[in-house]
């Protein structure tokens, strides 16, 4: 039996972001509170209005201490409060169980928040260490996972490796590009192609700037039933869909992993454009920020979301298709490789860039006409993916 969607079901009200980095004068309770008063600002509530609260974090700080780090900070005391992990998708992971408990009917308000502090708690970055093959995985890194497939999807489509780092190096120019004009974006510089393909090897295709950074960072979104959203602003946006998908722990060890495409993003993607009954994604899009911790891992990504055809996003990095000013805009507002990826925090801040566009405040970044808009986090192995849709009118 076809179960109902949460298609307008749910709405957001007020949304938050610190400003991420290397925030060596902020502590995580900083960044919470910072994030949060930023939402409760935003959708003129009172922190007492707040019936439950949704955290995400992979901090090791917090291991086996549940909801404290964020009920302490916040004083969000005798209210439920519950800690999730997902992966890189665990920012997401906390907006979408927030919703699924007002779109219950279970609660009126929530709060969802998610941080990461990796600056100062000897975090080397993802995938360092024993991984979680004993024999083929003892010190994979996520540069070189990355690497294998951008070597792989070179040879697939007929790139040669002049051509491939061409294509994934206007990536990182296009998204350096946006993110300067974010202020609270980490990296806030415009790079040309010539310093992207100039930049010292991390592990070959990838240099430098086709890599995302470790950062600090919170962001925060307050949720509430769509019945009552106007009650609180004129502009709320609706949730439209949203899809998790969970492969195995190490699918590019399965016989059938193509190395071309994550199957976790193609489901996920899919759960939400059933969802929110869009049929034709580059058309019915009109922004994305997708989980750029590669900048080969968007070219696939536009793929896997049904941007570009199977083995055509070249063309479309070619012809300014994902640029602000293109046919469909990707990480208008940098991505992960501007802001870092404090893994709790990432979803969440990427859901505040889409909510922002379609309000029209995001000022010299701003896009022209947003009515839907998709943020999309990756992560694992690449084990986990969500997508979130949302839009500025109920339907």
């Amino acid at each position: 039996m076809k179960k109902e969607g949460i298609r307008d079901r749910v709405a957001v009200i007020g949304m938050g972001c610190c400003k991420f980095g290397e925030n060596w004068d902020k502590g995580p309770e900083d960044m919470i509170i910072e994030a949060a008063y930023e939402a409760y600002e935003d959708a003129k509530i009172d922190p007492s209005d707040i019936q439950a609260a949704w955290l995400g974090t992979t901090s090791s700080h917090w291991v086996g201490m549940g909801g404290l780090a964020l009920a302490e900070p916040l004083k969000l005391h005798q209210i439920p409060v519950t800690r999730v992990e997902n992966w890189c998708a665990t920012g997401h992971e906390a907006f979408r169980n927030a919703c699924f408990a007002v779109a219950a009917g279970m609660y009126d308000i929530v709060l969802a928040l998610g941080f990461e502090k990796l600056k100062d708690c000897g975090f080397p970055g993802l995938g360092i260490g024993r991984g979680m093959h004993p024999v083929m995985e003892v010190r994979r890194t996520a540069p070189s996972s990355f690497a294998f497939i951008a070597h792989r999807y070179f040879h697939e489509y007929g790139l040669s490796y002049e051509e491939g780092k061409r294509t994934i190096g206007k990536i990182a120019v296009k998204n350096h590009h946006n993110g300067s004009m974010h202020p609270k974006a980490h990296f806030r510089m415009k790079v040309t192609l010539e310093q992207v393909l100039n930049a010292p090897i991390i592990s070959s295709p990838l240099g430098l700037f086709d890599c995302c950074g470790n950062s600090d960072g919170a962001a925060a979104a307050i949720i509430c039933s769509s019945d009552i959203a106007k009650s609180f602003r004129d502009d709320p946006i609706y949730v439209k869909g949203i899809g998790l998908s969970q492969n195995s722990i190490a699918p590019h060890f399965e016989p059938n992993f193509g190395w071309t495409g994550f199957a976790s993003t193609q489901n996920a993607s899919r759960q939400a454009y059933d969802q929110a009954g869009i049929k034709d994604p580059r058309k019915e899009i009109d922004v994305a920020v997708v989980h750029d911790c590669f900048t080969i891992t968007e070219l696939i990504i536009y793929e896997d979301l049904g941007f570009s055809p199977r083995g055509r996003a070249r063309e479309d990095v070619d012809a300014g298709t994902f640029t602000l000013d293109g046919e469909l805009p990707v990480n208008s507002d940098g991505g992960l490789k501007c802001f870092g990826h404090p893994i709790g925090a990432s979803g969440l801040r990427m859901c505040y860039e889409v909510y922002k566009q379609l309000q029209g405040k995001c000022g010299e970044r701003q896009i022209k006409k947003v009515d839907r808009g998709l943020a999309h986090t990756l992560g694992g192995h690449p084990t986990v993916s969500c997508v979130v849709i949302l839009g500025n009118e109920r339907g």
